[in-house]
């Protein structure tokens, strides 16, 4: 585990370098025809943008100067010819009216078949609190965007992003190798639905580092296919926590490994650190997590493992998740928990979890060790004070 952080901070600090200092080819958005009056549609003038610079033989730069730059749903395709840097000094607002990205497949800005792209800076405010109204109403409405999406990419930066008002996911990696997110701020209300900070699935080499995240949902949420990401100096709160999974939704499901989170800071989330599953049949795995020096500050479910996740009791026909869950590591996780029951291991009957090691944890429920319950799981424990402990 640590050649694997230390060859992706490696790999961070190059690639960082390259993008930063190789352009040399500048396409500014206003020179296309946009308007930073929040009010003009601007988004075919950053489509040309993108296009004079996709097709550049040199590295280049797209800049978007200061002020509020009013962009629907739009789609930055490649492959491109060179690297592309995205710089960002105002805000990318979306329309208000929420049925303006009805008919966008769920997003509103997406990156596709793109490689050596860097988005730096600037702000997108997504407009979403109408969105969540009617959604709160029941009345008919829109499925909703995902702000800022990336599918099948290679070689990607995001830093100093600032995301609010998502109508849903904040940020979304799909399928993708090689991406680096740093410096990033994603903010929705607590009572927002469905706001991920960011979702990952599909994707290897996924690096998450200095990230504030505050949303209705997941700060971060690890699906199918994702391999080998590191998450360090996280700070999450509202929100539900650092979850991976739902898992096992299907029969067929690539599995979960090499996931580390360390250095974070929980605070009143739902849960802190999650690993949740379907009750249902499913190949799916998850093998070789660590989390580490994690400070909970009261979270209502700190350490959490899930397999038996059926919402409405429909859809589970055996109410036993097929997901098998191994070595995994908790090492260091201190603080308070909002509730007397701080870890939950309810593992599957028909494949428990093994491997489950549990170091220095010391979580305390109204200044008293806090306590812990075990179903279907085998592991070791050392300088845990907590009673109930399974192990």
């Amino acid at each position: 585990m640590a050649n694997l952080i230390s060859s992706i901070l490696s790999f961070s600090a190059l690639f960082s370098f390259l993008l930063f200092h190789c352009s040399n080819a500048a396409y500014n958005v206003l020179n296309f025809g946009a308007k930073p009056d929040g009010k003009t549609d601007s988004t075919q003038a950053f489509l040309k943008a993108w296009g004079a610079a996709c097709k550049s033989g040199s590295a280049s730069t797209i800049s978007v100067p200061k002020g509020r730059y009013l962009v629907k749903a739009i789609a930055f395709r490649g492959p491109c010819r060179s690297r592309i840097t995205v710089q960002i000094d105002g805000t990318i607002v979306a329309p208000s009216d929420y049925w303006a990205l009805g008919n966008s497949e769920g997003k509103w800005i997406l990156f596709i078949q793109v490689n050596r792209v860097s988005v730096i800076g600037g702000t997108l405010d997504a407009s979403g609190p109408a969105f969540w109204a009617c959604r709160r109403t029941g009345r008919n409405c829109p499925s909703g965007a995902r702000s800022i999406t990336f599918n099948w990419a290679t070689n990607i930066v995001i830093s100093g992003l600032t995301s609010i008002n998502s109508q849903l996911s904040h940020m979304v990696i799909n399928s993708c190798k090689n991406v680096m997110v740093k410096d990033v701020r994603l903010s929705a209300p607590r009572q927002s639905l469905n706001t991920d900070g960011i979702h990952v699935q599909g994707s290897t080499g996924v690096t998450v580092t200095r990230a504030t995240i505050q949303t209705g949902d997941d700060c971060v949420s690890i699906g199918p296919g994702t391999r080998n990401m590191l998450m360090s100096n996280i700070n999450c709160g509202p929100g539900h926590g650092v979850s991976i999974g739902s898992l096992g939704w299907g029969p067929r499901e690539d599995g979960v490994q090499n996931i580390t989170l360390t250095d974070a800071v929980f605070s009143g989330s739902d849960n802190g650190v999650r690993i949740k599953s379907w009750a249902r049949p499913s190949n799916g795995f998850v093998n070789n997590v660590l989390f580490q020096n994690i400070i909970m500050k009261n979270v209502a479910n700190p350490i959490i493992i899930d397999q038996n996740y059926c919402p409405s009791n429909q859809g589970c026909p055996r109410q036993s998740s097929g997901v098998k869950i191994s070595q995994v590591t908790y090492r260091n996780i201190k603080g308070t928990s909002a509730t007397q029951k701080a870890v939950s291991f309810d593992c599957s009957s028909s494949n428990p979890c093994k491997g489950i090691k549990l170091q220095d944890i010391k979580l305390t429920y109204m200044n008293k060790a806090a306590s812990s319950s075990c179903k279907n799981v085998a592991g070791s424990s050392s300088r845990v004070p907590m009673p109930g402990l399974c192990f």
